[in-house]
């Protein structure tokens, strides 16, 4: 059976590490059947789990000879939570010593309006994070959205009624076929976020930071040919950390690789697709061909 995408952490735990147990605990919170909702403990003050069915990231996993259990492959678990990113505050300090911000005097915030609705004037769209630092010549800031993953395929609850009631030492292999969305979470959620941002940012004399997994990054392109980290060569701060392994079978959010694009070179990028050949267009598209009924005379 070909690899499937399955649970790598859940409600911020690692997932192969979970007794049984644990994990029907866990599954009975994911279906909504307990009032006790574990906290987030990627998040300051660990606030309880906001994402529905609590699943951090996905990773591949191969199927073993014995049908049940299994094997994560050698790729990068893919963050699905955006939760996921906020870990010991790492983006804030990596983008802070990015833009040469003083650590004693770098400040965050979170979630900042930035659009108004024209008839009501209320919040129409915030910035995920700011990161600021104030002094005698003014207030300095960057903008930090984060983009987690979509997924393509039928939801989790299945998988979560599984295993509310298994009680096999490994966890079963994935049930249904899911993969990471990469076009909707490019060039469908995160492009339009930065097409209004950056140009007014950049008006504003400031620039927009967007922070990515590296499985993200890379299906959309990965590392520019001649990557910049000048500042004044683009609008936008690429910023793409990693989950590494941190002991038997957890992660830890890791510093990667960040360049600096111009917003139209994002655009590009995040679009992910390009348009085919004539040729290869024609060829599918007579195979496809029907006559049109018509249910009307012609009378021409």
């Amino acid at each position: 059976m070909s690899p499937r995408y399955g649970i790598a952490e859940w409600f911020g735990r690692p997932f192969l590490d979970l007794s049984p147990a644990e994990r029907q605990q866990l599954a009975r919170a994911a279906l909504k059947k307990t009032a006790a909702i574990p906290p987030c403990p990627f998040r300051p003050n660990r606030p309880p789990c906001s994402k529905p069915g609590g699943v951090c990231s996905l990773q591949r996993y191969e199927k073993d000879d014995d049908l049940r259990s299994r094997k994560p492959e050698v790729s990068a678990p893919v963050i699905v939570c955006p939760c996921r990113f906020e870990q010991g505050q790492l983006l804030g300090q990596w983008l802070a010593e990015i833009v040469g911000f003083d650590r004693e005097r770098a400040m965050m915030a979170r979630e900042v309006s930035f659009m108004q609705a024209a008839n009501t004037n209320k919040a129409a769209g915030k910035i995920d994070f700011i990161v600021a630092q104030d002094s005698d010549s003014g207030l300095r800031w960057y903008g930090l959205e984060i983009q987690a993953v979509y997924f393509s395929g039928k939801g989790m609850d299945t998988e979560f009624e599984r295993l509310q009631d298994d009680e096999h030492p490994v966890p079963p292999f994935p049930n249904e076929i899911r993969r990471p969305d990469w076009r909707s979470s490019s060039a469908k959620r995160l492009l339009p976020q930065l097409q209004i941002k950056a140009p007014t940012l950049r008006r504003w004399s400031s620039k927009i930071a967007v922070a990515v997994d590296r499985p993200f990054f890379e299906a959309v392109g990965g590392v520019s040919d001649e990557p910049s980290q000048d500042l004044n060569d683009g609008d936008v701060i690429w910023m793409v950390p990693q989950l590494a392994p941190a002991g038997a079978e957890s992660y830890e959010l890791q510093r990667g690789h960040w360049e600096v694009l111009t917003l139209e070179d994002t655009s590009e990028k995040l679009k992910a697709a390009r348009t085919v050949r004539r040729a290869s267009f024609e060829q599918e598209l007579r195979g496809k061909l029907e006559p049109i009924e018509w249910t009307v005379a012609f009378d021409g």
